[in-house]
């Protein structure tokens, strides 16, 4: 299973100067309970984002990240040059989920190819401000659970067969 995570404002709001435009405990939580134990991919800015906060990568899951930069590398983590041999080195880590985590080329990207069976959506109540935005979700996927939080609504939608 390749699933797409991501948390948005009302106008597709994702990022805002190698960051989140908001802090959202709920949602963190949500993030960490999914995505621990499994694979994640991400483009390098947002690997960078990580490393700035927490000082490595994500604990107690694969780190995979994309970079075009042949010399970069991080202890503990997974280098790759492309989604597509991303998506092929986390298979190699077996029936764990898989998670695209970001930034906007990488979401973008796995969107037009069709590559996520399922998108797990944070709408973060509110408009904020920064400078990156989430795309439009393609046609091919339907809403299959929607649930309000304090601050936000947790949808989740599945590729159509």
């Amino acid at each position: 299973m390749i699933s797409l995570i991501v948390a948005m404002d009302a106008n597709h709001l994702i990022g805002s100067g190698g960051d989140l435009p908001w802090h959202l405990s709920e949602d963190l939580k949500r993030f960490k309970k999914l995505t621990t134990g499994n694979v994640v991919i991400m483009g390098r800015k947002t690997y960078d984002s990580i490393e700035a906060r927490l000082g490595g990568p994500l604990p107690d899951r694969i780190s995979i990240v994309i970079t075009g930069n042949p010399e970069w590398r991080r202890d503990g983590v997974v280098v790759s040059h492309s989604l597509s041999t991303a998506v092929g080195h986390a298979r190699l880590f077996g029936e764990r989920e898989i998670f695209i985590i970001g930034g906007a080329r990488v979401y973008a990207e796995s969107l037009r190819e069709k590559i996520p069976d399922r998108l797990y959506i944070t709408r973060v109540e509110g408009e904020y401000t920064g400078d990156t935005w989430f795309p439009e979700i393609p046609d091919g996927y339907a809403l299959t659970e929607s649930e309000a939080g304090t601050q936000a609504t947790y949808e989740v939608w599945e590729r159509k067969s």
